[in-house]
Formats: structure tokens, sequence, C-alpha cells
């Protein structure tokens, strides 16, 4: 079984497309599970950075005995750079698990099919081309900085500006993966068989949509939230 298998189910009959696209959504899967434990040095640093203004003397104890890496302005360079290494490296996760945030007015009162075209629209002449245009400057932004040897404004900042550069362009290049693993999938909706099933990534199923409808009806006698849950087939059910 493979690691798509494990993770998916059985892709066996699935169309080649949305083969690629899960592959595509696998890479962006593992860069940001990976990338996510970035914001465990950023709360550390984070933490140290405050707490060491508070008791100064205990930053200048670490500068003069340990390392000049404990300077203010250093810790403050390492706190963006994590924070920036982390933002970039998720963005793709963030789309392939429909996680960004929408201002939807018009879109969630629309039919399924709408919806995917108004989705694949919105991928084709947006997210790819843009974050296509972002990554080209990006690598500009990238190069310049290796070639002239930057290093931080501060006299007592990090160097190697590149790197942080070139993470910001390897965050781009995920998230560019994303968008084109969700256009491979709402093009198979739009034009492939009609009862096909898949695991999708920014749409549910208009079945998916059904039961997983919740209305609040307020408390019942014993203080608990009582809702009433609408399955596919028309029923409800109490629960509080």
């Amino acid at each position: 079984m493979s690691v798509i298998e494990r993770d998916y189910g059985p892709i066996g009959d699935l169309p080649a497309m949305v083969k690629l696209s899960l592959g595509l959504r696998r890479i962006v899967e593992v860069v940001g599970q990976y990338a996510s434990f970035l914001i465990i040095p950023l709360i550390i640093i984070t933490i140290f950075d405050v707490t060491a203004r508070k008791l100064i003397w205990i930053q200048i104890f670490l500068v003069e005995h340990v390392s000049k890496f404990f300077e203010s302005t250093l810790l403050q360079e390492l706190e963006w750079h994590f924070h920036t290494g982390l933002f970039a490296l998720v963005l793709g996760f963030g789309t392939v698990y429909n996680r960004h945030v929408r201002v939807d007015l018009v879109r969630e009162k629309l039919q399924f099919r709408k919806q995917v075209w108004i989705e694949w629209i919105g991928t084709t002449i947006g997210m790819i081309p843009y974050t296509a245009i972002v990554i080209f400057f990006a690598f500009q932004f990238a190069l310049e900085s290796w070639q002239t040897s930057e290093i931080s404004a501060s006299q007592v900042g990090l160097t190697h500006r590149w790197i942080i550069k070139s993470i910001l362009l390897v965050g781009l290049g995920v998230a560019l993966t994303s968008g084109i693993a969700v256009w491979l999938q709402l093009t198979v909706i739009l034009f492939g068989p009609r009862d096909l099933r898949f695991r999708l990534m920014t749409m549910d199923w208009p079945e998916e949509r059904d039961d997983h409808r919740i209305v609040v009806e307020g408390l019942d006698e014993d203080g608990d939230v009582a809702v009433v849950s609408e399955g596919g087939d028309g029923g409800q059910q109490r629960s509080g």
C-alpha cells in the first residue's frame, strides 16, 4: 500500500489527474507538518527575549560568557526569521485543508456545481498566476541577497539574509503546489464523471454538506445545548 492510499484510501480506479492532485497534496502536507515545529523555537526565543529584558543581568551574563547570540537584536531577528519561515511554509497546508479565512457572502448559497465553477475560475485566474508572479520576484529577491552577501541592517544583526528569503521562496512554491492540486480536483469535478467521488480539499460533496448541517435551537432543561442535526435523508435527531 502506498503512502497516498494509506492516507486517502484506494486510488486504483481514480483518474490520473486526481492521483496527481493527491500526490501534490501529500507533498504540501509533509512540508506543512514539519514546518509547524518551527513554532517551538519561536515560542522559546520569544519568551526568553521578553524575560531577559526584565532581568537584564541574565542577558548580560550570557552575552559576556556564552555567546553574542543572546543579544536582544539577534534574538528579535531570530523571532521574525522563525515566524516568516512558519508562515511561509504552512501557506499551502492551509489551502489543502481549506483553513484560510473566507468572506463568503454568495458562494455558500449557490448549488454545488456553481460553487465549483467559482472556485475553479478563482484558482485559474487568481491564485495560480498570482503566486507564480510572486515566485518570480521572490527568486530575484533571494538571488540578489545571495549575490551581494546581504546582512542585517543592524551592525549586530544576523548575517546570510538570503537564507530566510530563500525559505520564503520555498513556501511560495509549496503554496503554488497546493493551488495546482486544488485546480486538478476542480477540473475533474467539472469535466469528469458526475458520479465520481474522492477526497476534496476546498469543497464538500453535496451529500457531505447535508450530512453535517447542524442547527442550534437553544438550551434544554438541563442547561445543555440542544441541536437538531439534519442528515441527507431529511431526518432529524435531537441531542444535548
